[in-house]
């Protein structure tokens, strides 16, 4: 890493987490009433540690929201509402992608959101960083707007220079671009030494084309939690394994093996026949602790022991996400964390 910025872990000091509340005018409208239950868990988890802001469509869903949140003892100090656009509420995708320095300068990286390849309509989230730039949310920083597809799920930083991410979801994006050019890319706008590629691993239900979020995530420079499968009767089991594999293959930077920690399974969970991707390595990490997505699963226990094994200094807080999944995704994708000093 050659500047004075970089891309800092996701353990690493914190300001807040940016979420977008959700309404009639998102994805959710048919089950609204579901999602805003864990919204309002995630919310009540965040700030026993740490201060949340929360994008809101209008000045209604701004009142409405805070009644909710109210009424279930929130801590009103910690939360901080912005009035901004948004087509959805999958901020990691979204959000600002923000590198830091010694000095205590913070750069926002605005990559190009399209949803997913194309996928769904996404001009507001794609105007989001900007528009949160123009309220003055941000401060000891500047601003780059980046013209490349990237979103924040298929990124995972160790803070030290190394990069890991998904074949599968890079290519669908950058079709036209070879491994090496993306990796030249990715190591220059995200200032990596290195970028790691993960070519097994997928979640049915997924629309991502396999972030690298719902797969396998840093625990620290020497140590990857990943989502694994046990059921050799499952559809995910052989990709599933292949890639487990290729993490054992991988390196860190002194040439050693990452210390590994592999998730359960949980059960499949069907909606009107479609398989829905419940991933536990769809985990956020904030001041303190880890927020674990829970989905009702006998698993979901046996998961927070994995992950309190693997984050020793933390607090394992299950979140309940089963409603998540119904639109593909969990509790990581609906989060963005603001690196320590950003907000004002």
């Amino acid at each position: 890493m050659s500047s004075g910025l970089r891309f800092p872990a996701e353990w690493e000091p914190q300001s807040a987490i940016l979420i977008a509340w959700p309404h009639a005018g998102t994805d959710w409208a048919e089950r609204l009433g579901e999602v805003e239950e864990t919204y309002i868990a995630l919310v009540a988890a965040i700030t026993r540690f740490q201060p949340v802001v929360i994008c809101v469509a209008d000045a209604d869903v701004e009142t409405y929201a805070e009644m909710r949140l109210r009424s279930n003892r929130v801590d009103m100090e910690r939360v901080r509402f912005v009035e901004v656009g948004y087509d959805d509420t999958w901020l990691r995708d979204s959000g600002p992608v923000t590198l830091v320095s010694g000095a205590g300068h913070l750069k926002l990286l605005d990559f190009r959101f399209t949803g997913w390849g194309g996928k769904f309509e996404a001009s507001r989230d794609d105007a989001l960083v900007s528009e949160l730039e123009k309220l003055k949310l941000f401060v000891n920083s500047s601003h780059q707007v980046i013209d490349f597809s990237l979103e924040g799920g298929a990124i995972e930083t160790d803070g030290d220079g190394t990069l890991l991410t998904t074949w599968q979801c890079l290519h669908e994006r950058h079709p036209e671009a070879n491994r090496d050019e993306l990796s030249r890319k990715l190591a220059t706008w995200l200032n990596q030494d290195r970028v790691l590629w993960l070519d097994h691993g997928y979640l049915e239900g997924d629309d991502t084309d396999a972030h690298v979020d719902t797969l396998a995530r840093f625990a620290g420079p020497d140590a990857i939690v990943y989502q694994a499968c046990d059921d050799e009767t499952d559809s995910h089991f052989d990709e599933l394994k292949a890639m487990g594999e290729e993490l054992a293959a991988l390196r860190t930077k002194d040439g050693k093996p990452y210390r590994l920690f592999p998730l359960p399974w949980a059960r499949p969970v069907i909606d009107d026949g479609r398989r829905l991707a419940a991933s536990y390595a769809n985990f956020l990490i904030i001041n303190g602790a880890v927020l674990m997505p829970a989905y009702g699963d006998p698993a979901d226990d046996k998961a927070a022991a994995v992950l309190a094994e693997a984050f020793t200094d933390r607090e394992i807080v299950q979140v309940p996400c089963r409603p998540l999944i119904w639109q593909n995704g969990s509790l990581h994708c609906i989060t963005m964390q603001l690196p320590h000093g950003l907000l004002g």
